[in-house]
């Protein structure tokens, strides 16, 4: 495995292109917006910081890791997957997850990867799982997951709010090295560093299970 055939694989695994619907869902970040918690482009920025360091984001980036290092030893992952499904707070965050892991592990097959795995895997353990049998490092994957992440929020912000192509790239730059930091921070931690002090992120997800007019399932 060469570096440059790492980067090429995260970018297919997770490009807006790759297979896994995650244009669908926008991680409650609809109903913020309906509850105009978040409606302009420094509300997004500081959403998507918090979200990162101290939310879904870095749960899920401690959970990708642990996915990783499990699948280099050669251990199985059912139980990280497991613990995965049950940290989803709502029941749109688990469709979320569970639906977007399964298809990222069918696609996936393409580079016959992930074949050991359990069909329907949240999808930090499956993007994990994959990046380590195939010897992609876990620094870059968590980095290319968390701006995946942060990337596809602001897609979900262009149709919800006035924010535009300028304003959203803008965004991206301001959580660059958010990403950086969060996925280096996310690489040296382990399952005793989990946890979340993100509530109104969790809370507006559950409140999007009640909203009568939805663009996205989550």
């Amino acid at each position: 495995m060469t570096e440059l055939q790492s980067i090429l694989r995260l970018q297919a695994w997770l490009s807006p292109a790759f297979p896994t619907g995650a244009f669908a869902y926008s991680s409650g970040l609809e109903a913020a917006a309906h509850m105009e918690l978040v409606s302009d482009q420094e509300q997004l920025t500081d959403w998507l910081i918090d979200v990162t360091t101290s939310g879904q984001g870095w749960n899920d980036a401690v959970l990708l890791a642990e996915s990783w290092r499990l699948t280099e030893a050669g251990s199985d992952v059912s139980e990280i997957a497991d613990l995965a499904e049950a940290l989803s707070f709502s029941k749109e965050r688990h469709l979320e997850t569970m639906r977007q892991g399964e298809a990222f592990l069918k696609a996936a097959k393409a580079w016959n990867a992930g074949t050991n795995l359990m069909a329907s895997c949240p999808l930090p353990v499956a993007v994990g799982a994959v990046a380590a049998s195939l010897q992609v490092p876990l620094d870059k994957t968590l980095a290319a997951n968390l701006h995946a992440y942060v990337s596809n929020q602001i897609q979900a912000a262009l149709r919800l709010m006035k924010l535009g192509q300028q304003g959203g790239v803008e965004v991206l730059v301001a959580l660059e090295s958010v990403i950086i930091e969060t996925a280096d921070k996310a690489c040296k931690s382990g399952l005793e560093q989990l946890g979340s002090s993100g509530f109104m992120a969790d809370v507006v997800s559950m409140r999007h299970e009640m909203q009568e007019s939805r663009i996205f399932k989550s």
